[in-house]
């Protein structure tokens, strides 16, 4: 099945990054010399993705220009910048992406803010085009997945079980999310049933964990190499090395 446009949510800030996103939202910070959501998008790009919808909230004037200067640099690409109109979770923002996707049968969305391996995301797009799902979802192993949600597979690659945070040292699986997608409208339903979490926030993940629990198929990809949320300011330069030209050898 054909899929040409991609969801990506912006609008958080990066509040463990301190200081460095009082300024600038998380996105748009620096890593070798372009912008971190730049580097999302020339790969999807290159990996057949030519429409985007961008859901900003914090500092969104800075991501809108972006989005301008992106486009016109990139012939071909297409990015639509939509405002969150509150900030209450990621459901909430893939929420105010609907009205733009009206006619799309599949899609691929994910965090704006999170980078891997290049190789990453033509492998995770063909598999989104070719293989059967009502969700597919990128999983990365990391020795503990306390930070993002562990992830539970069969044999067969196939999501068990969605984990959101676990505590420390609690999962027995070393699969987390990876904070890469591809779906249907059928997501919409199950975004629309959420409640709020303990946090005060529509959770993306919980729409997950329910379609599983319902019996729908949600298939994992798995990614390689290098990967990161750029969460902290740790995080942050172990990007910029991991992206940032290798020198060529004389």
């Amino acid at each position: 099945m054909e899929i040409n446009t991609a969801v990506l949510l912006a609008a958080g800030r990066g509040k463990r990054l301190g200081a460095l996103t009082a300024d600038t939202p998380k996105p748009i910070l620096d890593i070798a010399g372009s912008p971190l959501i730049s580097h999302i998008v020339d790969v999807m790009g290159g990996a057949g993705l030519t429409h985007f919808i961008v859901v900003t909230g914090y500092l969104s004037e800075q991501i809108e220009g972006w989005a301008k200067i992106y486009q016109r640099e990139n012939p071909g690409i297409t990015i639509t910048t939509v405002r969150q109109p509150e900030l209450n979770g990621t459901a909430g923002a893939m929420l105010a992406a609907k009205p733009h996707l009206v006619g799309q049968a599949r899609f691929v969305f994910g965090w704006g803010d999170i980078l891997m391996d290049r190789a990453n995301y033509p492998r995770f797009v063909h598999h989104a085009r070719n293989d059967e799902y009502d969700l597919m979802l990128a999983v990365n192993r990391v020795k503990d997945p306390f930070r993002g949600a562990a992830v539970y597979l069969d044999a067969h690659l196939i999501v068990k079980r969605l984990e959101e945070k676990p505590a420390p040292s609690t999962a027995k699986t070393e699969w987390n999310n990876a904070g890469l997608f591809a779906t249907g409208q059928m997501i919409f339903d199950y975004l629309a049933r959420l409640t709020l979490s303990a946090r005060g926030e529509l959770e993306l993940p919980a729409a997950i964990a329910q379609m599983i629990s319902d019996g729908r198929i949600v298939r994992a990809v798995d990614m390689r190499g290098f990967w990161s949320d750029v969460g902290t300011p740790e995080d942050l330069e172990a990007a910029r090395a991991w992206f940032k030209p290798k020198r060529k050898r004389r």
